[in-house]
């Protein structure tokens, strides 16, 4: 794994092993930081980024007597890197999630995800809430939230224009991005993501057709029960930035209605899709909030 994590705390870096029982075993690469006896929070990436992104977050947390564990998920990490679409499905995804918290010999933990991650998080947190003590979820709202804003309006549907490039033609949107030193991929992150860590990320996906294993998450939209996530009971906190330009508040106001649960909305106004990296802050506080 690229790039500093320790930003004033010690972290040492793990390798997690997960046996697919379609595809074999899989090694995710993780950073880990904090007290062993500490509150367990497992962290989870979006695209186009990897556990790099948390690393703001993790040394307050740490500091803070959390036990944070940041993995590259499946598809960035090298050893966890299927060619196939099939083994990129959100069932597989959420199967990843609760094996690295039982790998980890916790009971359960404080699930954070951004982007991809947020999704990850609500379907596990729908599906498997013994595992879940709360979730916080930054930028990506509750799935058929996301739905319902898809249906009804038509700034939403413009967001998410990408997504049918992503899904249909994954192999030919890797190669738009990484081109040219990948321009694209660096507009991407709309200057908002530090530029030391907008390099490593260049470097990272511009190896191992990493950037066409992280579009098969995609392109496996669909093939598994992403349509149909239930409600969420467990402690809920979401966390929205106004200027998010891949979500609107259509979609992010629709969130309530999902969460059975105590749940809270944290709307930061001025503030992007790339919570973790442009307000790590507000991220910790949040996170913090649900910990206790």
């Amino acid at each position: 794994m690229r790039g500093t994590y320790a930003r004033g705390v010690p972290t040492e870096s793990a390798e997690i092993l997960l046996d697919d029982p379609v595809f074999g075993d899989l090694v995710l690469d993780a950073v880990v930081a904090g007290a062993d006896d500490g509150e367990p929070v497992l962290l989870l990436h979006g695209w186009p980024q990897t556990a790099l992104s948390w690393s703001h977050v993790i040394p307050p947390l740490a500091s803070s007597g959390c036990r944070v564990v940041a993995v590259d998920q499946r598809g960035y990490s090298p050893r966890a890197r299927p060619t196939e679409v099939a083994a990129y499905t959100i069932d597989a995804l959420v199967a990843d999630a609760a094996g690295i918290i039982e790998s980890l010999g916790w009971a359960s933990a404080h699930v954070v995800g951004h982007d991809w991650g947020a999704a990850v998080g609500w379907n596990l947190a729908a599906r498997r809430p013994e595992l879940v003590r709360s979730l916080t979820a930054l930028s990506v709202p509750h799935p058929r939230a996301l739905q319902e804003a898809f249906r009804a309006d038509d700034g939403q549907r413009e967001m998410s224009e990408y997504l049918t490039f992503f899904r249909t033609a994954p192999a030919a949107a890797a190669k738009v991005l990484l081109r040219d030193d990948a321009v694209a991929l660096r507009t991407v992150y709309g200057g908002h993501v530090h530029a030391s860590d907008v390099d490593a990320y260049v470097e990272h996906f511009g190896e191992d057709a990493a950037m066409e294993a992280a579009l098969s998450w995609y392109a496996a939209m669909g093939l598994g029960s992403d349509a149909d996530t239930p409600d969420v009971s467990v402690p809920t906190t979401f966390v929205w930035g106004s200027e998010d330009v891949a979500i609107g508040e259509t979609a992010a106001l629709a969130c309530a209605g999902h969460c059975t649960g105590p749940y809270e909305f944290r709307a930061l106004p001025g503030r992007s899709h790339w919570l973790p990296d442009e307000d790590p802050d507000a991220v910790v506080d949040a996170i913090l909030a649900r910990v206790g």
